[in-house]
């Protein structure tokens, strides 16, 4: 690809063995071959010295997972069309391209949570420390309050010098480094760019820049043509009323709080936000009449494009799915039932050697221990039996997204009550009759 790798910034993050690496600035096009560059220089650097990469959003539960942080801004060869200046005040274009982002985000929130929509990212959107699946924006205290007086038409625009007045309050200049201090956010302004953080750590960015770039480019053209014919002694004013009247429309999308809140979905809803939690729900808007004219009046996409697109994500989801299904019933058959079954056994010779000689008595904890793992052996034939009765199931479907569907809300959550089921044997066999490392050696004892 001929991309430079140049990196700002490595370091450990929260996770085990997690780090962060942060490639320096370029444009989009640059930026995304970087990316792609030094995700498979990890891979293999690793591998060279007998280590894996784990790139995976989500490979251990209650555990922070891993993401990438897209980070968009706009501009000319020369100017960030995204910087606010000394003051957000002061800049009427810094605010109709605010707004513009604003009304993109909140038309196209369902696109934008489908651009980064895969099966590893469905276990990372909303839990520890990832944002949710609702797509919000955050701005700050400053540029919120800022907003607050636009929409309330207490705004006003100097004929002389076309900058903003709000009146006698004067708002401090935002620091580039203090900008948002919330981390639960989604999308959020960080001093003069926004911060995409939905994005799984193994995707491609450019999904999400395409819809986002298309989105703002809508945006701006609905602008521009509003305004075309307004006389420039006028425009600064019309400017203004009109980023008034889309921020009152578009005002829904912030959201300076807690994303991670229950009581956020709650409100998220009342506001009428989407909520894809899951690839298979958040699919069927790519193939919507509205995402395909934004595509294709734009010239970006035509629509057997945005269709065949849409198809081979969906055989993406549900392969790698079919995959993970098939792979877990050959394992918890082969491998930890067998084993499990095999410690059972020890244990219960054990309690007959010991009963042979009359103090049975003093093997009440042993005996507990083999009618746990009885049951348990029990509960993982059961949940064998019902994950492989719904993948046939699922297999035997021929439409794509109702394929997914049947993946989504039934195979997936039988292979969550499989692996709590074996998981929870971990705890109980002897580390000897484990068939692989524990998640403690894992994490801990690299």
């Amino acid at each position: 690809m001929g991309a430079r790798n140049s990196r700002q910034i490595k370091h450990n993050e929260v996770a085990p063995c997690q780090h962060e690496l942060a490639p320096v600035y370029a444009e989009v096009n640059e930026a995304i071959d970087n990316n792609l560059v030094m995700m498979e220089k990890m891979k293999l650097l690793a591998s060279r010295h007998g280590l894996v990469c784990l790139l995976h959003e989500k490979p251990f539960e209650g555990i922070n997972g891993s993401g990438k942080h897209n980070n968009w801004s706009i501009g000319t060869e020369s100017e960030n069309l995204l910087d606010p200046g000394e003051t957000p005040a002061d800049n009427l274009q810094f605010v109709v391209f605010l707004t513009s982002v604003i009304e993109a985000v909140d038309d196209y929130q369902d696109l934008l949570r489908m651009s980064v929509a895969s099966c590893g990212n469905d276990h990372r959107l909303g839990a520890n420390e990832a944002p949710p699946a609702i797509i919000s924006i955050f701005l700050g205290d400053a540029l919120t309050e800022v907003v607050e007086k636009i929409a309330d038409g207490k705004a006003s625009v100097h004929a002389k010098h076309g900058m903003l007045d709000l009146g006698a309050d004067v708002l401090p200049k935002i620091k580039q480094d203090n900008t948002d201090r919330n981390r639960t956010s989604p999308f959020a302004f960080t001093g003069n760019k926004f911060e995409f953080r939905a994005l799984g750590s193994e995707a491609n960015p450019s999904d999400c820049n395409m819809v986002l770039d298309c989105a703002v480019a809508k945006s701006l053209k609905k602008f521009a043509d509003t305004l075309e014919d307004v006389p420039a002694e006028e425009f600064g004013e019309a400017a203004l009323a009109y980023c008034k009247k889309v921020l009152n429309e578009h005002k829904r999308i912030l959201f300076s709080g807690n994303g991670y809140a229950d009581e956020w979905h709650v409100e998220a809803e009342k506001r009428g936000l989407c909520n894809y939690k899951i690839t298979a729900d958040a699919m069927p808007c790519f193939v919507s009449d509205k995402s395909i004219d934004l595509f294709t009046s734009l010239g970006v996409l035509t629509e057997v494009e945005v269709r065949s697109r849409y198809e081979v994500k969906l055989e993406k989801y549900t392969k790698l799915l079919n995959i993970e299904a098939t792979t877990m019933i050959r394992e918890a058959r082969r491998t930890y039932r067998p084993d499990i079954s095999a410690y059972a056994t020890k244990v219960a010779k054990g309690l007959e050697t010991v009963k042979g000689v009359g103090i049975e008595s003093a093997m009440q904890c042993e005996l507990n221990t083999l009618n746990k793992l009885c049951n348990g052996i029990t509960t993982i034939n059961d949940s064998i039996k019902a994950l492989d009765a719904v993948h046939q199931k699922a297999e035997a479907i021929d439409d794509p997204q109702e394929e997914a569907n049947c993946y989504a809300h039934e195979v997936v959550p039988a292979m969550a009550t499989l692996r709590t089921a074996v998981d929870a044997m971990e705890e109980l066999v002897a580390a000897d009759y484990w068939p692989v490392p524990t998640y403690d050696d894992i994490l801990f004892y690299v």
